[in-house]
């Protein structure tokens, strides 16, 4: 059989494998076996078998992503993040739709140290729906805002995604970071005039706040202090050059240990959680790396890569329908598969294809982790959706969170249209 051959029906076998609730990483890995094997024979399956785990796992820049975990769980387990809403409502809540345009500020800063779309959405739901709800909020776009806010969490760095994509494509993390940064401004920007779109469409729905004196407003802000030094700590050493990401991440780690020792609010318990969560959030997204690199190799060594290129040449289609024909497959994938395995079976595959257009990796980047975190909060997975319908099932059905998600995949796509067509500008 010839080796493309091969290469096609692994890519289909994986598919079905997934589409079969197969966990993914058990797909790539047990299809990348093999389809290796089929290519090479066994012995040289064997080898990358033995091999691949390792030279992943030691990664000097994925070792990054245990850093930022560790930073997000103590942070969390020692309330630092905790009063991240009450001062952003402080400062926002006066605004037409107020508290839903907090919840998104407040998301934000709660992803600068965490880098996850799930975290955000479940630690600001807890707090902001129920205090939407004494409000008078319309329960819908209230729970909306949240579940989209949480999508920031994956753009703003830390982001998970940003740094597999950037050891994936072998693109510089502080540069993705930079752009991420930038990206979930944008985001925020978005999400908070979809806000006023729908408070000007009924302003009976999101009630004004009474507004607050300065005096209040810096006094809550002053309650986050360990927040903030935390985001100035590791991002003012990020991009200023003076760290690494993986050193960026540990000494996030650190200071987030000493700030919640000094505070007295990170306790044993807290501390032994922290861990754990680490350890089981790090060994999935490491074992699923482990796959999509066995899944390289396997599209390598078959020339499926070049056949696809070589497949899209013969179709003559110009840069731009090519990227809007991938950015429909990210939207279609994320409605159905979680973002990091969504993004870790496509690349080997386009990757080449983009470099034969002229694609600028670093954009398509940010690109792809936009897409992805839009399949968070789409129909029928739509996670983030889930996460926010199970933190506040006494006040709302969850077919009502996703018809307050409409306006935020609205405003999403916006900024995707926005992208592309900024990308001549990049």
């Amino acid at each position: 059989m010839e080796p493309v051959t091969i290469g096609i029906l692994a890519l289909v076998a994986l598919l079905a494998l997934i589409a079969a609730r197969v966990p993914i990483a058990a797909s790539l890995i047990g299809v990348s076996f093999i389809g290796i094997w089929a290519v090479a024979g066994l012995r040289p399956a064997l080898s990358m078998l033995s091999t691949i785990p390792y030279t992943t796992s030691a990664s000097w820049t994925l070792s990054s992503i245990p850093m930022f975990l560790l930073m997000g769980y103590i942070a969390y387990h020692s309330g630092l993040t905790r009063g991240l809403f009450e001062a952003a409502r402080v400062w926002w809540g006066w605004l037409p739709g107020g508290l839903a345009i907090a919840s998104l500020a407040g998301a934000s800063g709660f992803a600068a140290v965490s880098g996850s779309s799930v975290a955000c959405s479940a630690a600001i739901g807890r707090i902001a729906v129920p205090e939407m709800a004494r409000q008078g909020y319309d329960l819908r776009i209230a729970t909306g805002a949240v579940a989209a806010g949480g999508t920031i969490g994956a753009l703003i760095p830390p982001s998970i995604i940003l740094i597999l994509f950037g050891i994936q494509a072998e693109t510089s993390i502080n540069q993705l970071f930079l752009g991420g940064l930038f990206v979930g401004l944008a985001s925020l920007a978005f999400y908070i005039a979809a806000v006023l779109v729908y408070w000007w469409r009924d302003p009976d729905s999101l009630p004004r706040a009474e507004p607050y004196t300065m005096g209040d407003r810096w006094s809550k802000t002053l309650e986050i202090w360990p927040v903030l030094l935390l985001i100035v700590a590791v991002f003012g050493g990020l991009f200023s050059g003076f760290f690494t990401a993986t050193e960026a991440g540990a000494f996030g780690s650190f200071v987030a240990i000493l700030i919640g020792l000094v505070r007295r609010s990170l306790t044993w318990e807290g501390f032994k959680e922290s861990l754990v969560d680490t350890l089981l959030s790090g060994g999935a997204l490491f074992i699923i790396a482990i796959g999509a690199n066995l899944f390289t190799r396997l599209v390598a060594m078959s020339g499926l890569s070049m056949q696809m290129g070589a497949f899209v040449e013969g179709l003559g289609l110009g840069t731009f329908a090519l990227l809007l024909a991938i950015v429909v497959i990210y939207l279609i994938l994320g409605m159905f598969l979680e973002p990091i395995g969504a993004l870790l079976l496509t690349l080997p595959l386009f990757l080449p294809i983009l470099a034969q257009h002229g694609v600028d990796k670093l954009w398509f980047g940010l690109l792809v982790a936009k897409l992805l975190e839009i399949g968070m909060i789409t129909p029928p997975v739509g996670l983030n959706v889930f996460v926010i319908h199970s933190v506040a099932r006494d006040y709302v059905r969850l077919e009502q969170v996703f018809a307050g998600i409409v306006p935020f995949i609205l405003a999403d796509l916006a900024l995707v249209a926005a992208m592309l067509a900024l990308r001549g500008f990049m």
